[in-house]
This record gives C-alpha cells, structure tokens and sequence, in this order.
C-alpha cells in the first residue's frame, strides 16, 4: 500500500517531532509517530538530534535484531504467589527523565513481533510494564518500493501511527545540518551546485546499481575528507561511497577548492589583507562559506563577521557576493545562537555596517 502522507523534509519532520514533544509533555496528546523514507535520508538523525535537544535518553530499538520475547521479557514462576511473573527487559524506558523510544526498521521487522509491538504503540505497554508519560514514541522504516528489505505495512499496525514521509532535500540539508555538522564545506559547496546528486535512488534502482548518492552517504563522504589520504586512496573510499561518476565529479571539484579555500589563513590575516584571499568561484566562495562556519569558535567570530561582511565589497564579477554574505551570515548567525555566541554581533561594526546597507536597500 502507499503511504498517502505528507512528504516532509528532514529538517520539517524534527520540527513536528519537536511540536508532538511539547504538547505530550503539556498533556495535550499522546501519539506514536511513524518516519518512513529511502535509506540514508536522515530518518535515525532526526531522532537522535531530538533527544539531544530536549536531553532524553534515546532508547534505540532495531527491530530486525531482535525477537517478540525480547520485548515480553522473560517470565518466572512465584511460587509463593502461585504466580508467574516477566521480567521486563532493560531496553523499555522506566524512569523520570524524558526518555524517546526509538523502533527503527518497523517495516522490516518479523510479522510475529508485530503483536508484540502494538501494544507499544497504541496502549504504551507491554505485558503489565506501561511507559512513563515522558517516554516518546517514535518509529522509522523504509518502504517496499525503496528498494530495502521491508514488508507491507498492514491496517492494524498503520492506524496506531502518525505518519510522516521524509525526503531529501538538499536545501533544508545545506541549511539545517551540514554547518551543524561540521560537514566538509567541499561537501556543500559541491550539492549546492549539483543537487541532482544528493540523493539517487530511484536512478540507481532503474540502473541496476548497487550504490547511490543519500544524505547518509554524503555524510561518510565529508568524514573522508577531514582525514588525510593519500589521493588514491581517498578515490577508492568516496567511488565506493557515492558511485564511481558522482565520486569522479565530486573529487575534481574538491581538488580545485583545496587550492582556493583557506579558511585557517583568512581567519588569522588581519582584515585589510584578506581581500586577496577570497576564492574566485562560485564554488569557492560556497566552501569558504561552510568552512568558516564549521571552523569558528567564540575566539574567532569577529574576525568571521569581518569576513562575512566583507565579500560584500570583494570583485568578483558575474557572482552574487551581496545574496552570498546574506546566506552566510544566516549560517554565522545559526551557529551563533547554538553555541551562546550572540554577544560577538553586539558592537561589531562589521555587522552593524552590513544591517546598515540591507536597511538602505530597504531589506529585513
């Protein structure tokens, strides 16, 4: 069956996941939520971020591993009661701080553990163990047609969820995570300017290939690239990650940034020498922006705000150096807030200078 939801970026599906938190913790409603997407979209990362942010322990449950008794527990007999008693595995939240409830891979789980796993769903039990109020359940799978190792999700089990479908999308991905992330600022700036290969699936099922381009696969992608290989070496990592043409595309662009982009040096030059330092490419000035973001601390932010501020006047004809400062000071400014960095922005003339000239264009 399809799943007729709402298709929902990755950065989207956090914010109603966040929405659903609130308002079980205010006593508004209680409800299971189900994250159906391709592998690699970002499905586990939604999760693992949200308990991150409301500092819950994140109970993570791959159904595929596990059998219908490992949910049970395991009984024993009281013989002074004349009963016979379950131990309740270790797995399930018990306790008072917020806690999520991860069920990961529901749809490729045994169809014998589904019983099993209602219960979780629908009445937040399982034997005579109820999970605390603050226990959110959240649960993730891929789809039959994805290409994955997954069952069709029948009537009894979709009606215990609130469905959502991810999908990739690079935008919401270069926004909300890849900064965050500290992702190879070679990474973003190339799905800035190729976001067809940001995530290929279904090309590469109609292919017959074994390997495609997701956001998961770009992650393990930057990982390479912090390290350092031996050029060779890193082809045969980041083909084996993405494909062989993505992975050739991509390594041209990479090598071309490395020459262009330096982000160390331009942070440690003083600020009427950086001018001669700023890439000439659209590429470049893309990695440059990431890489200022992922590499700034609360030493180096007014010295980044300079260089922010700054390309707005760089000459670099033919590139929009004005809506490019504008992005990365929404990606500064981001970051900024995460880290308790926002007092940098307070008296930099820099800053002030740039809020003064989107004032004159007559700009927020």
């Amino acid at each position: 069956m399809a799943i007729n939801a709402t298709r929902i970026s990755a950065g989207g599906a956090l914010e109603v996941l966040r929405a659903a938190w609130a308002a079980q913790q205010a006593g508004g409603m209680t409800a299971s939520w189900m994250l159906h997407g391709r592998p690699g979209v970002g499905k586990s990362e939604i999760v693992a971020q949200l308990a991150a942010e409301i500092d819950a322990e994140l109970h993570d449950l791959r159904l595929t591993t596990i059998e219908p008794q490992d949910l049970r527990g395991l009984p024993f007999y009281d013989h002074e009661a004349g009963k016979t008693i379950w131990y309740r595995p270790e797995d399930l939240p018990d306790g008072d701080r917020p806690a999520v409830l991860f069920l990961d891979e529901l749809t490729a789980a045994a169809p014998s553990l589904q019983p099993t796993v209602y219960g979780l769903l629908q009445e937040r039990r399982v034997g005579r163990h109820v999970l605390p109020q603050n226990v959110l359940i959240v649960a993730a799978g891929n789809m039959v047609e994805d290409g994955a190792v997954a069952y069709e999700m029948g009537t009894a089990l979709s009606d215990r969820l609130v469905h959502m479908v991810v999908q990739a999308d690079v935008d919401d991905w270069l926004r909300n995570y890849a900064a965050r992330a500290g992702v190879h600022p070679s990474v973003a700036a190339f799905l800035k300017t190729r976001p067809d290969l940001f995530e290929t699936t279904e090309a590469a099922l109609r292919r017959g290939d074994a390997i495609a381009c997701t956001p998961r696969s770009w992650q393990r992608v930057s990982d390479i690239m912090h390290q350092t290989l031996p050029r060779a070496t890193c082809q045969v990592m980041i083909s084996g990650t993405v494909g062989e043409a993505a992975g050739a595309d991509f390594l041209l662009l990479a090598e071309e940034l490395a020459a262009c982009v330096h982000v160390d040096k331009m942070l440690a030059t003083a600020r009427e020498d950086r001018a001669e330092l700023y890439p000439d490419t659209l590429h470049g000035i893309t990695a440059l922006l990431y890489g200022l973001v992922g590499a700034v601390d609360a030493r180096t932010m007014p010295a980044a705000i300079e260089i922010m501020s700054d390309l707005r006047s760089i000459d670099r004809a033919g590139l929009p150096v004005s809506e490019l400062s504008t992005f990365g000071f929404e990606l500064l400014i981001g970051r900024a807030m995460e880290q308790g960095w926002q007092a940098a922005f307070v008296g930099s003339e820099a800053f002030a200078s740039y809020q003064k000239d989107r004032a004159a264009a007559g700009l927020p």
